[in-house]
């Protein structure tokens, strides 16, 4: 059943976007009394179409769903090109993750203005809010406005990760365990991150990590890593 999410509930009745209600009557082709899910404040809504015209809906039951992780997710990463991008956040989405901060590196390949960084935050958000539709979650991920290194240090949580392509480093899997309820990791462009980079986030308290023997594309990486993240706590 497709899956809506609104921002506002007044007197039991909902109010779409315009997206939304044309995605609803043009695209799904929705007729009255059809159904849908509503997603208000975190808890959904079995709505049934009372009037296609006007989009009147109806609540007919509701109730209260566990799809989240069982751990606050953040994952910093750095600007790619911009379908990677968008699949990156598509996917990280899917697998859970709590938030995700656009990152500003020496070897990002991709610039992007102050100027059109609104536009860009816009059309973030609303892949990601699509995403959570797609996967029935009942939040949507946070995402932040693009950062660099050094502000990055202000998101620490308690557990920081760094996706490494150095020599000797520790799995993935070996900072996990159960207790952990709060993790950020941050996953570099192509080629990693500089020495500086990698050298400056290990002295204000990150960890660096391997995901294993090969050298994985960005939108791999995170994938993976959220991946990871699922199976170990079970999300």
């Amino acid at each position: 059943m497709q899956r809506y999410f609104v921002k506002e509930k007044n007197n039991n009745q909902f109010t779409l976007s315009n997206n939304d209600v044309h995605h609803i009557k043009k695209v799904m082709r929705y007729k009255e009394n059809d159904k849908i899910e509503i997603v208000y404040e975190e808890k959904v809504y079995l709505c049934n179409i009372d009037d296609i015209d006007s989009l009147k809906l109806s609540i007919v039951d509701s109730y209260e769903e566990d799809r989240e992780l069982d751990i606050n997710l953040t994952i910093a990463i750095a600007l790619v090109q911009e379908q990677k991008f968008d699949l990156i956040l598509q996917k990280l989405t899917e697998l859970g993750v709590t938030s995700i901060i656009p990152l500003k590196t020496e070897r990002s390949i991709v610039k992007i203005d102050k100027t059109k960084e609104d536009k860009k935050m816009l059309r973030w958000e609303t892949i990601c809010k699509e995403a959570s539709e797609q996967s029935h979650r009942v939040t949507i991920p946070k995402i932040h406005n693009i950062k660099t290194m050094k502000e990055l240090i202000d998101d620490k949580k308690e557990l920081n990760l760094i996706c490494s392509l150095n020599d000797n480093t520790k799995p993935l899997e070996s900072y996990l365990n159960n207790e952990i309820k709060d993790i950020l990791f941050v996953i570099g462009p192509e080629g990693g991150f500089t020495k500086n980079e990698e050298d400056f986030l290990i002295q204000n308290g990150f960890s660096s990590t391997t995901l294993g023997k090969r050298v994985l594309r960005v939108e791999t990486a995170a994938i993976y890593v959220a991946s990871i993240i699922n199976y170990i706590y079970k999300g």
